[in-house]
């Protein structure tokens, strides 16, 4: 019977190594080079550089940042009534409009609604309450609550002061995009409704200050560039990207138009994951089309205005933009 079992045991060993060498055989050797590099995402989202938050006071970086929260009834904002636009302290994002500002006795500002995509939701922790924060840089800025029964919305935001900056204005946000020759894209920006400004520029460089020269020497990094200053209870963000994605030829790889070089290409800088995942759709929706789209999402970097001369410029030729052109797309 040992016998048996021995030659039952060495009869499996030729099986496993018979099996061994055709698989080796049968399977082709793949050099590292030819390693197929593993699937990215085509599009990546970044947070907002630190470069581009304000500096904060160690009492505000206390709050905004170590999420601790200001004594009740002492912050400055807690009782105003004036006409307005708050925004966030570290980054500058309108965040609530006086309109929605309401006294709520609870000690700290208190808001019934959101600027649209200004403000994001987190639990806390312990599952409890809800914190809020900026949705551009991720500052704290308090905890929201719901059905009180304070106003229409039955929602409070209540906020820290030392969160916030008031402004006697309507609300500004920006958005700076890249499609080529910065004077027609500045032009047909500054015609848009809700647009209050729309500046020529440079940006997504490594260079500090550029001059157009130095942009020119196809050096730097950078990309001419249009910082846009709106009001965002007007026009949305959404609708902002959807112009500009039409304003200018998205499909072309190496500049716009006649303008070549890589100054000229075409991007989207955006600040914040809400801005991110709106060019992300939309240039989905344009390839779903069948257009085939060149223009890239980048995180925003420092923009630098241009030289005086290059601001307005077709308002000052009385001419028209010779690349740059509306052509309807959705």
């Amino acid at each position: 019977m040992k016998t048996v079992f021995m030659i039952i045991a060495l009869l499996l060993v030729v099986f496993l190594l018979l099996s061994f060498a055709l698989y080796k055989r049968e399977t082709p050797t793949i050099s590292e080079e030819e390693v197929p590099m593993a699937n990215t995402e085509r599009f990546t989202y970044q947070p907002l550089d630190e470069a581009l938050k304000n500096s904060l006071t160690s009492e505000e970086r206390s709050i905004i940042v170590g999420k601790a929260t200001e004594r009740a009834f002492t912050g400055e904002y807690t009782d105003t009534t004036d006409w307005g636009t708050y925004y966030c302290k570290w980054c500058d994002s309108p965040l609530y409009s006086s309109e929605t500002k309401f006294h709520s006795g609870c000690g700290w500002p208190s808001f019934d609604e959101e600027i649209p995509h200004a403000v994001k939701r987190k639990i806390d922790a312990d599952g409890m309450r809800t914190e809020i924060l900026c949705a551009t840089c991720g500052g704290h800025l308090g905890h929201v609550f719901e059905g009180e029964r304070f106003t229409d919305t039955n929602t409070r935001h209540c906020v820290n002061s030392l969160s916030l900056v008031f402004r006697d204005e309507a609300p500004v946000a920006e958005a700076v995009f890249a499609g080529g020759c910065f004077w027609g894209v500045e032009h047909l920006f500054a015609q848009k409704e809700g647009v209050y400004s729309a500046v020529s520029g440079y940006t997504g460089g490594t260079v500090e200050n550029p001059s157009y020269q130095d942009v020119l020497t196809h050096t730097t990094g950078h990309l001419e560039a249009v910082k846009v200053l709106y009001n965002p209870l007007e026009i949305s963000y959404e609708e902002l990207t959807k112009y500009f994605l039409e304003i200018h030829d998205p499909t072309q790889t190496n500049g716009q138009g006649p303008d070549i070089g890589n100054q000229y290409l075409s991007a989207i800088f955006y600040r914040s994951r809400h801005e991110f995942d709106v060019g992300v759709r939309l240039i989905e929706i344009l390839e779903e089309k069948g257009l085939k789209i060149a223009t890239t999402l980048r995180p925003a970097a420092v923009f630098y205005p241009a030289e005086e001369y290059h601001q307005d410029y077709y308002e000052k030729k009385g001419t028209l933009p010779y690349c740059h052109a509306y052509t309807k797309r959705f």
